[in-house]
């Protein structure tokens, strides 16, 4: 067990798409979000995990497909993560397919309403070293161009992705002819370690792991291609103004800021799990800031950033920033913490209790009606207490205020203030010492419907909740598995509000 997804046939509200569209503006994200629905990691480039589409009920399972033919399970976990699907325009969802045991991927193209396959592309895309599989994780730009990982730190592009044949190309950020001429070096010696971002331009940027020497000589870091094909790249211990060597976190997508003229990515040292939260010209890549990253109960002490979590940064509407990293003090149940910073990486801010492999959702404060704050958002974030960290197995998520706070009941530590928090359903038979341990919430970036002022989360227990924040309760369940151990999926809601969910390898598409 690991612990330390065309508007609903039932129109949403006036009010609520009147809330959507005045928050997107305000949030400065407006061009990303309303170009894409679906772009990458956590829906943007800022990862706020909010919807610009209602959810439709969760009647049934309108379809299904594999996102795994050899799924390798230990014992009742199954220990990867999966690339979050992608939805187009005209409403194609994509998906990464891992094809073998240990690695081998391909990405196919499905139609959102019978789930039909329209088209595949083949990758050479190789994960690097893990005790738990890394992502294959995609881009879409506005510009409707499809950007997957390959070998060799190399990425292709599929022009048309809803077509079923399409202009296609591969890019290497440190060059295509240096990459064609030792091709076999650079496949063996360079991966792509992060999910790929896109910007309101279609620039993509990416974290890569560097394993031996090649030519032109590189070391781990973050790269950068320019929509015209550029590359260009930094390393990531010069990005940490560090001599030692660093790469960034695996699993780790890079963010935006709301201009999009900043970019954010989490950077460790190779040899220990301690490092910085760098801030980045996302022009130049030049360094701008960095900031160490610090155990809340123990400031003394270095956070832990983990390279089987898929913690991402997320921008807030106001530029602040959010990472979750890994307690290095044991006293906070495995938890770890949602770290909270401004836009220059300058002021630490009051951190939320729970951080680890989760990346926050925005959630507009207006939609939680509970909320009589001044804040003019929130956070959404998984509030496991890991029973198998010593916590009572009481696995919550929870809507945080981000600008006020509390004493930490687990930790004591001063966190984010609780607005909502909701409990699992689900008893864990696997503490029976422990009456009220429910199921973990497997989920690393949770889907926002302004429109119905809900939130759609997955649990361990093999079904999909709608978590209404009027009520403060879970008003529709569907199961879709039997339950697994897994490692944390994302959720995302489509064009036609279909609601897509991963469980047990497997893609669920889920609407009336």
């Amino acid at each position: 067990m690991k612990w330390i997804l065309l508007l609903r046939s039932c129109r949403p509200t006036i009010l609520g798409a009147l809330i959507a569209i005045s928050f997107c503006l305000a949030s400065g994200a407006s061009a990303q979000s309303i170009a894409v629905p679906w772009s990458g990691h956590g829906h943007d480039a800022q990862h706020s995990g909010i919807s610009p589409f209602a959810a439709r009920p969760l009647d049934v399972i309108r379809w299904q497909a594999p996102m795994d033919l050899a799924p390798r399970y230990s014992g009742t976990s199954l220990l990867i993560h999966y690339g979050s699907p992608l939805i187009t325009r005209a409403n194609t969802v994509v998906i990464p397919v891992k094809t073998g045991t240990n690695d081998g991927f391909r990405v196919e193209g499905r139609n959102a309403i019978d789930g039909s396959l329209k088209w595949t592309e083949a990758t050479d895309y190789s994960v690097p070293p893990s005790s738990w599989t890394p992502g294959c994780g995609m881009a879409l730009t506005p510009k409707n161009r499809l950007y997957f990982p390959g070998a060799g730190g190399t990425v292709y592009f599929r022009d048309a992705p809803d077509a079923a044949v399409s202009t296609t190309g591969q890019l290497a950020f440190y060059g295509l002819t240096n990459y064609l001429a030792d091709a076999s070096n650079f496949n063996a010696r360079v991966k792509i370690n992060t999910p790929i971002t896109s910007d309101r331009y279609g620039n993509i940027y990416f974290g890569f792991q560097v394993f031996g020497p090649t030519i032109p000589a590189l070391e781990s870091g973050i790269a950068r291609i320019s929509t015209d094909g550029v590359g260009s790249w930094i390393a990531a211990r010069a990005a940490a103004g560090e001599s030692v060597a660093l790469k960034v976190q695996h699993n780790c997508a890079p963010a935006l800021a709301n201009d999009h003229k900043t970019l954010y990515v989490g950077v460790r040292f190779t040899n220990s799990a301690s490092g910085y939260l760098v801030a980045l010209d996302s022009r130049t890549l030049a360094p701008l800031a960095r900031v160490r990253l610090k155990d809340v109960l123990s400031p003394a002490s270095d956070a832990r950033l983990s390279d089987i979590a898929t913690s991402s940064p997320t921008v807030g509407p106001d530029g602040d920033v959010y990472f979750g990293v890994i307690e290095n003090s044991g006293g906070n149940h495995g938890r770890g913490w949602m770290l909270h910073f401004d836009k220059t990486l300058s002021q630490a801010k009051v951190p939320g209790a729970f951080g680890w492999d989760v990346t926050a959702s925005i959630v507009p404060a207006s939609i939680v009606l509970a909320y009589q704050g001044s804040s003019k958002y929130l956070l959404l974030t998984k509030y496991n207490n890991y029973a198998g960290g010593g916590g009572d197995g009481v696995n919550r998520v929870a809507i945080l205020d981000p600008n006020d706070s509390m004493t930490d009941p687990i930790s004591g530590a001063t966190v984010m203030k609780e607005i909502i928090t909701v409990t699992g359903v689900t008893r864990d038979d696997g503490f029976p010492a422990l009456p009220n341990a429910v199921k973990e919430w497997c989920i690393n970036t949770m889907v926002v419907d302004p429109f119905t002022r809900c939130a759609i989360v997955n649990s361990e227990d093999g079904k999909v909740y709608r978590w209404d924040f009027a009520s403060n309760s879970f008003t529709q369940t569907l199961r879709l598995t039997g339950g697994l151990g897994e490692a944390y999926t994302p959720t995302v809601i489509g064009v036609d509000g279909t609601v897509y969910v991963i469980a047990n390898a497997t893609l669920f598409a889920i609407g009336q």
